[in-house]
């Protein structure tokens, strides 16, 4: 009975997937990308020195140094809101999924996910910049915003904006679901290599319970606690996986020149791999291409907007940068030394696609032996943990809009109840199917995505005229400061400023 449900679903899925994910939907998401960056002279271009010098850069110099937060909104710093931003996108999708996009859409798919970044760069700062200004305090002091609230009050269409919140939901169950499925996969797969394991799903399964019990104590804190538990992994996980990375290419360093001749012969290829089994269609190479290094960088689907939203900062420009450096952290150096570490360790030509954990594992394991066994073993499933706990906030935070008119005992049931589904499919998704899980979040992906983009198209000349505003006061020019589409929220805002400088 269960397999005949499971097979439906399947089914279901695939004939979703291939409408979300086909080519009306990729177009749109280019569409979107290049239209922003035309628009916004190319910002993540022309800006992107201003991106670095305003975000990471004085990040690094304030470490250790305790900076004083306005206790009057619950907020978090703007580096807490971009840890817990890109601890939702620095996730599976940056091993696993870029092995799995080589191995079914073939080295090109690597250059198709270059172009998604490079598009989704400019993207992300929009969405940043819209999710910032149209944020509202919801009843206990929370800044709280997201795709849902520019589709409702800036494009004034709130039913889209509710289709848009449920989607999240969705997609965050399904998140979680591909996550933790790796989590307890690998793990599984790092104890059979050292003894042999009778039952696999009963390891599995203690994986996932432990993992949902771990989520449970973090989420329970709200986003000041998701906040700060990102901010400490984020940077551990994100520099151990780019030493080891860069010394596995190093150790390859002579394939180097073939790995990148491999992705720009391919990308333009009607053959992605010259036939056989990796013999994919142009149109396949740019669909996996595009399809993992959105699931990667989540740009454009108005996701990591909802915990940049949660900034302490009154400038949507300023937190719009960091989204500029989010995705070129997450696709241009992440994904990159991924795809390059693959590349250089394996002749893909004789790999076939299928477990591709096991392969990345593989990509680990025969560089450096069983350390390098290990080492995957910690990377992945804090890689994984990290994406577990910021889509738990953003699920949260579309439950919360979406029963925002109700009194305060039912949206906190609501979320209560979210919180409590969230943590016990952590439990139960550790034990099925992987394809699958992967499969149904990709077509929410898609799903949540549609309506922003639409969105973005749509607010894109307000997006402009926001940038200007920021840069033309950061030349000196007196001008009312754009910070909120709302007059006492703009402002207490300005205000604030004020009382800053």
């Amino acid at each position: 009975m269960l397999e005949k449900i499971i097979s439906v679903i399947e089914k279901v899925n695939n004939t979703l997937n291939g409408i979300v994910w086909g080519w009306p939907v990729i177009i749109l998401i280019l569409g979107t990308g290049i239209l922003l960056t035309i628009r916004t002279r190319g910002l993540q271009i022309t800006r992107f020195g201003a991106s670095l010098n305003s975000t990471i850069v004085p990040t690094l110099k304030a470490l250790g140094k305790k900076k004083k937060q306005d206790s009057r909104l619950q907020s978090v710093s703007q580096f807490e809101a971009f840890a817990t931003a890109i601890s939702g996108t620095v996730g599976t999708g940056n091993i696993v999924g870029v092995v799995s996009a080589i191995l079914t859409g073939g080295p090109g798919a690597v250059f198709w996910m270059w172009i998604s970044a490079f598009f989704g760069m400019v993207t992300n700062y929009s969405e940043n910049v819209l999710g910032l200004y149209y944020r509202k305090k919801d009843r206990e002091g929370n800044l709280s915003g997201g795709a849902f609230y520019y589709i409702s009050y800036g494009l004034k269409r709130k039913w889209l904006g509710y289709l848009a919140a449920i989607f999240c939901v969705f997609a965050a169950i399904g998140m979680s679901g591909v996550q933790t499925n790796k989590i307890s996969g690998t793990l599984t797969e790092a104890v059979s290599r050292v003894s042999a394991l009778e039952n696999p799903s009963v390891i599995k399964f203690a994986v996932g319970a432990v993992v949902a019990v771990i989520t449970a104590v973090v989420i329970i804190g709200g986003i000041k606690r998701i906040g700060k538990v990102a901010s400490m992994l984020v940077p551990f996980m994100s520099l151990l996986f780019i030493v080891m990375a860069v010394i596995a290419i190093v150790i390859h360093i002579r394939n180097v020149p073939t790995a990148f001749s491999m992705i720009f012969s391919h990308a333009f290829n009607f053959k992605a791999a010259g036939g056989g089994i990796l013999g994919y269609s142009f149109s396949q190479v740019i669909k996996k291409g595009m399809a993992r290094g959105v699931f990667s960088n989540e740009a454009g689907l108005g996701s990591s907007v909802i915990a940049h939203s949660a900034s302490e900062t009154r400038e949507p420009v300023m937190q719009g940068l960091w989204g500029v450096f989010e995705v070129f952290f997450d696709s241009f150096i992440i994904c990159t030394l991924t795809a390059f570490m693959f590349l250089t360790s394996f002749d893909i030509k004789t790999l076939t696609p299928g477990e591709d954990s096991v392969m990345s594992m593989n990509m680990f394991s025969s560089n450096f032996g069983k350390f390098g066994t290990g080492i995957f073993s910690v990377i992945l499933p804090l890689f994984a943990f990290t994406t577990v706990i910021a889509w738990s906030y953003y699920g949260e935070k579309a439950v919360e809009f979406c029963f925002g008119r109700f009194s305060d005992k039912v949206r906190k049931s609501a979320v209560m109840i979210f919180k409590m589904v969230y943590v016990v499919l952590i439990a139960i998704s550790s034990t099925i199917h992987s394809d699958l899980i992967w499969a149904i979040d990709d077509t929410f992906n898609g799903l949540m995505a549609v309506p922003n983009l639409i969105c973005l198209i749509a607010l894109s000349s307000l997006v402009v005229k926001i940038t200007k505003n920021y840069f033309d006061r950061k030349k000196g020019a007196e001008i009312e400061p754009m910070l909120s589409a709302y007059p006492e929220i703009n402002e207490e805002f300005k205000e604030d400023i004020e009382s800053a400088e």
